[in-house]
């Protein structure tokens, strides 16, 4: 939850939204799937290798059922998803399987999964997710350092990340889950079949400088959905940046604005 800072979800109610953010399944203060165990990376690759599906806690199809559920619990019929990264995966299946709760969608920083695409930078990899100290002092620190990683080209805001991850070690530290959502993200394959039957107003973004998810993965999402339109910005990496965040804003409340296609 607390990934969506207090600048955005203020820019956002400025511009009239009703703003809902929440912790997904298994980290911060929701639900924790602790009987599930810790996945098994080696056998899900192993999985994929024999044309097999992975076993899995859950999925991400799951976890976009707990988005409806929500809007279910607030009696909301409709609404304007904005999803990034993962949760950017998450608001496709929501956005396609579920058409009747969508006003519009944002999408940033995300990923069909398409195996076609570029794979994300091994050595970036291998630093953001190797195992974290669990240690308060020695965790926050170590995150502020992977963070400007994937920051980009734009200056690196220390004390915004630090802020961040202090927040987030002290609201649950839980990596258990972090790795089970990992597990998810590597279920669904390839989402870009069912993009086409998405008719929400459709807004892709991605940073130039993405080291996670590079710039084709959002082309491949703008070209698969009818209608939506792509806005690259530079200097942006797999992250909010304060200096597009306006750009940012303004793009999502345009789309908000348009009609089904």
């Amino acid at each position: 939850m607390l990934a969506w800072s207090e600048d955005i979800c203020k820019n956002l109610a400025n511009h009239g939204f009703f703003v809902i953010r929440f912790d997904n399944r298994d980290i911060g203060l929701s639900t924790k799937f602790e009987d599930a165990g810790l996945p098994d990376f080696v056998e899900i690759s192993a999985a994929y290798a024999r044309g097999d599906k992975p076993k899995v806690p859950y999925s991400l199809e799951d976890m976009a059922g707990d988005c409806i559920g929500i809007l279910d619990e607030l009696d909301i019929d409709k609404v304007h998803v904005f999803g990034a990264s993962m949760g950017g995966m998450i608001a496709q299946i929501i956005a396609y399987k579920y058409p009747s709760r969508i006003k519009s969608l944002t999408l940033v920083m995300s990923t069909t999964g398409n195996p076609d695409l570029p794979q994300p930078k091994s050595e970036i990899m291998a630093q953001f997710f190797a195992p974290v100290p669990s240690e308060r002092e020695a965790y926050i620190e170590e995150m502020v350092k992977r963070d400007s990683l994937i920051y980009g080209t734009l200056d690196y805001d220390e004390n915004q990340s630090r802020d961040y991850r202090t927040k987030e070690y002290d609201r649950s530290y839980y990596p258990e889950g972090i790795a089970r959502q990992l597990a998810a993200m590597a279920v669904p394959g390839n989402l870009k079949p069912n993009l086409n039957a998405i008719k929400a107003p459709t807004l892709v973004i991605h940073g130039k400088e993405d080291p996670f998810n590079s710039v084709e993965a959002s082309k491949d999402i703008a070209s698969a959905i009818p209608g939506a339109e792509l806005l690259i910005l530079d200097g942006m990496g797999h992250s909010f940046p304060h200096e597009v965040l306006p750009r940012i804003i303004d793009a999502l409340v345009v789309n908000s604005n348009k009609k089904d296609t």
